[in-house]
């Protein structure tokens, strides 16, 4: 089978250090993307020492890592020191904590320090919007949606991505719209779409695009 192209920039998401390696050496991968549960589920118990370590070797592709506190307070700490970690990471704060309190007010103090955040766990039109004004004018940022949970609820999650392209694009050139919880391969092609900048993608439906 041909190899497929797409337009989109394709984000590897997972936990597991030899499959990032790989990721890293392959072209049509452009960043990854990796956060708290997945390396629970990998078995990692050091944080800091995993990411640095992939952060030693991928050097040049951007790497968003998330911070794992609950608190506010606690999250901007953590975003402060994981943006030291490399010049290519971006920091992943999601849109609200579990008890549902904003991180809006933390997200414009943070990109307009200059900290290069990934914007996470969106799932409402609202959410979008509010997001992409806290970032506007600020340092460069990723808005993820995830569009695979929305689909899980019966809605079509194409929409909501259209949106967020549109509201990225009044943010600035530095705000980029991102296709979250990918769930088949399919979603590739309805994430370009829709105009989407970057997809993230598991390492087991990048191993069906046969890419390598």
């Amino acid at each position: 089978m041909p190899t497929p192209q797409f337009r989109i920039k394709l984000y590897s998401d997972g936990a597991d250090f030899k499959s990032m390696q790989a990721m890293n050496d392959n072209p049509l991968v452009s960043g990854m993307t990796t956060n708290p549960t997945l390396m629970k589920k990998s078995g990692i118990t050091d944080y800091r020492g995993f990411a640095k370590q992939v952060l030693a070797a991928v050097t040049k592709k951007p790497v968003s890592l998330e911070v794992f506190s609950d608190d506010v307070d606690e999250m901007e700490r953590q975003a402060n020191e994981i943006a030291t970690w490399g010049s290519n990471v971006y920091v992943k704060i999601p849109v609200t904590n579990s008890k549902g309190v904003s991180t809006l007010d933390l997200v414009k103090k943070l990109t307009t320090r200059g900290v290069h955040l990934n914007i996470t766990a969106i799932l409402t039109l609202k959410q979008i919007e509010e997001v992409c004004t806290a970032l506007k004018g600020g340092a460069p940022s990723v808005v993820s949606v995830f569009a695979g949970r929305i689909s899980d609820t019966g809605r079509d999650a194409v929409p909501f991505m259209k949106a967020t392209v549109e509201h990225c694009r009044r943010a600035g050139s530095q705000c980029e719209s991102l296709w979250a919880s990918t769930r088949e391969v399919y979603n590739i092609v309805q994430a370009q779409d829709a105009g989407c900048s970057i997809i993230t993608v598991p390492f087991d439906i990048l191993a069906k695009l046969k890419m390598w």
